[in-house]
């Protein structure tokens, strides 16, 4: 799996505000209480599931799943920097909740499919399993050019990949979760140069050098554009 460590470093993404849209619209997925049993893969800094941890207060943390051991993790998670499918054969509980949040696509076909069978089996009666990743059309993020043909170029494979596991799935519900970001070019300049998204990760320091100077004459000081996911919820029963 590529080693995203800053997608919520500082961001928007890890704001109090994201952070609260975000498990508005989660709840209104799945219902959760003291009891629940929740996992998370590709959790990064666990902020989201901690914010569930403390507004629930769980008897049991929430676990949270990623290859980057950071040191601020949320302090209300079970963190994990173990491979995922090892998790799995010594794990002895089922799941109210497994949200994998733009995660999917760090894995290959046949692990895709190995993973999303896996979560399957792993959940309780009613549990839910929740699939994020960017919107796949009309896709709003900030770009400069080479950012954004390879952000269009993994759009494409995303697409197919969400397809696919619809058809694995069945009986899902498909909905879209948006967010309104406002950054200033000077944040989200230093959030390109972090490589807070995976279409980053491996341009060289040049190329994300003359990218950053397009976003500097293309961009207004303050930047306002929607943060859009799909979300695609299976429920076992």
């Amino acid at each position: 799996m590529l080693q995203l460590k800053n997608w919520d470093n500082k961001t928007w993404l890890s704001s109090d505000s994201y952070i609260n849209a975000f498990n508005s619209f989660l709840l209104k997925k799945k219902k959760l209480n003291k009891n629940s049993k929740i996992l998370d893969i590709g959790c990064g800094r666990g902020k989201i599931i901690g914010s569930l941890s403390r507004k629930f207060k769980l008897l049991d943390k929430p676990i949270g799943i990623d290859p980057i051991v950071h040191k601020d993790v949320d302090k209300s998670i079970d963190f994990r920097d173990q491979d995922i499918f090892k998790f799995f054969k010594i794990n002895n509980h089922k799941f109210d909740l497994i949200m994998i949040k733009q995660t999917l696509h760090f894995f290959n076909k046949s692990k895709r499919k190995e993973l999303i069978k896996t979560c399957k089996n792993n959940l309780k009666k009613n549990g839910v399993l929740i699939i994020l990743s960017l919107n796949t059309s009309k896709n709003e993020i900030p770009c400069f050019q080479l950012m954004k043909r390879k952000l269009n170029r993994g759009l494409v494979r995303d697409s197919i990949m969400l397809n696919s596991a619809n058809k694995m799935l069945k009986n899902t519900k498909i909905d879209k979760f948006k967010y309104e970001v406002s950054i200033t070019k000077d944040k989200y300049i230093k959030m390109l140069k972090q490589r807070y998204i995976s279409c980053l990760i491996n341009l060289t320091k040049n190329q994300i050098n003359k990218g950053i100077n397009e976003i500097k004459r293309n961009y207004p000081n303050k930047i306002i554009f929607n943060d859009i996911l799909i979300c695609i919820k299976y429920k076992y029963s």
